[in-house]
């Protein structure tokens, strides 16, 4: 995965880094059985994507040109079969 450069931005690295954060905060909390704290851990990890999607707007991320194109999907046997027994009908 290293060789893709899956997440290798500012924008990556910060949003996960605050979200890690918030997820001590909500574990460390939830162990002190502190509701309140809880919450504030998860708003924490919301405020971690809220970040990573800010920077991303801001340049700090992956430029969509670089994502490689999605292959398309195969048809499976199963969905070949069915349209195959539609058509005979």
């Amino acid at each position: 995965m290293a060789g893709h450069d899956h997440g290798h931005t500012p924008a990556a690295w910060t949003g996960v880094t605050i979200a890690f954060i918030g997820f001590c905060v909500a574990g460390a909390f939830t162990v002190a059985a502190n509701p309140l704290g809880f919450w504030a851990g998860v708003v924490i990890i919301a405020l971690g994507g809220v970040v990573g999607a800010a920077m991303r707007a801001a340049g700090l991320g992956m430029p969509k040109t670089q994502h490689p194109p999605q292959p398309k999907s195969q048809p499976t046997a199963q969905a070949q079969a069915q349209s195959q027994a539609q058509t005979q009908q």
